[in-house]
């Protein structure tokens, strides 16, 4: 039987585990989509025609109204995880929120709540988010066409993966403005985390899919960490030249935070986040977002 993985952003080391779990074989019988944007992969999710979504985990309130019918498994990595990138000509100052002001800034329906929920934290309004030109239809890779959008000077900067990030950065037209894992305040890094999900049904008839997807999402994260060019040839089936060139350095950098672990603390910060968002209508108990069986 096929198991169908799907996340939302391909060309991206935001869910590498996931692609890793799969290309790498660690999940027999798996295999992968890309099916833009998150939102709409947990609808999918929802309504049966995937088995398990790599995503930001409260993204999955989009589709599963106060978690009913839908469960997080392991987390793909650690923190809010997407970066803030401006047009180098602005000089912005790292980690100054207030030279966004009066910029065009695109981001991902998902995504963008973290960054309107930071700038609303810094008292920031006058703003122009909107989504990346080009960026429609549900094969979209949103990194890299953030990245072309702000180098044709049709953004002022972008919120968005880690690759988007890195093409800008090397390519001259871009600079870090925030690096929400690393750079932001324990509350922003609280904000939400790549998650591997699936449904409360597929827990309750196929409970040893569910624990093989955990499983293979650990082995892909530990064979990730003891060697991060392992990243490199799967960057060449799936990716572009370029960033199939690119992949391994970013897995590199971000294997420090593959920790497969959800605790309740994650959990709670991440609730508190989706309440405020309108998200969330009500407290939720841990076992009710996270799979523990």
């Amino acid at each position: 039987m096929t198991i169908r993985v799907a996340i939302p952003d391909l060309i991206s080391p935001s869910y590498f585990p996931a692609i890793a779990a799969v290309e790498m074989g660690f999940l027999p019988g798996a295999t992968l989509e890309l099916l833009y944007p998150v939102t709409k992969t947990y609808e999918e999710l929802r309504e049966g025609r995937l088995d398990f979504v790599g995503g930001a985990s409260h993204a999955a309130l989009y589709a599963f109204k106060d978690w009913q019918g839908g469960r997080l498994l392991c987390a793909l990595a650690q923190h809010m995880y997407w970066f803030l990138v401006v047009r180098k000509d602005l000089n912005a100052k790292r980690g100054d929120l207030s030279a966004l002001r009066g910029l065009r800034i695109g981001a991902a329906p998902g995504p963008v709540d973290g960054l309107k929920q930071m700038l609303k934290r810094a008292g920031i309004t006058d703003v122009q988010i909107g989504p990346v030109p080009g960026a429609i239809g549900d094969k979209a890779s949103f990194g890299l066409m953030a990245a072309r959008a702000l180098q044709e000077g049709k953004l002022d900067g972008f919120w968005a993966n880690g690759m988007g990030m890195e093409v800008a950065v090397r390519e001259g037209f871009g600079t870090v403005l925030l690096d929400a894992r690393r750079d932001g305040t324990a509350e922003m890094k609280g904000y939400t985390f790549p998650a591997l999900a699936c449904t409360e049904k597929t827990i309750r008839d196929r409970p040893d899919v569910a624990r093989a997807a955990i499983t293979a999402v650990r082995q892909a994260q530990q064979a990730l960490k003891e060697d991060p060019n392992r990243a490199t040839a799967i960057g060449r089936k799936l990716f572009p030249p370029q960033e199939a060139s690119l992949i391994a350095e970013l897995i590199r950098r971000d294997a420090l935070f593959y920790d497969p672990a959800i605790t309740p603390q994650s959990v709670a910060s991440m609730n508190r986040f989706a309440r405020e968002l309108g998200l969330l209508s009500r407290e939720v108990n841990y076992a009710d977002v996270v799979w523990t069986g």
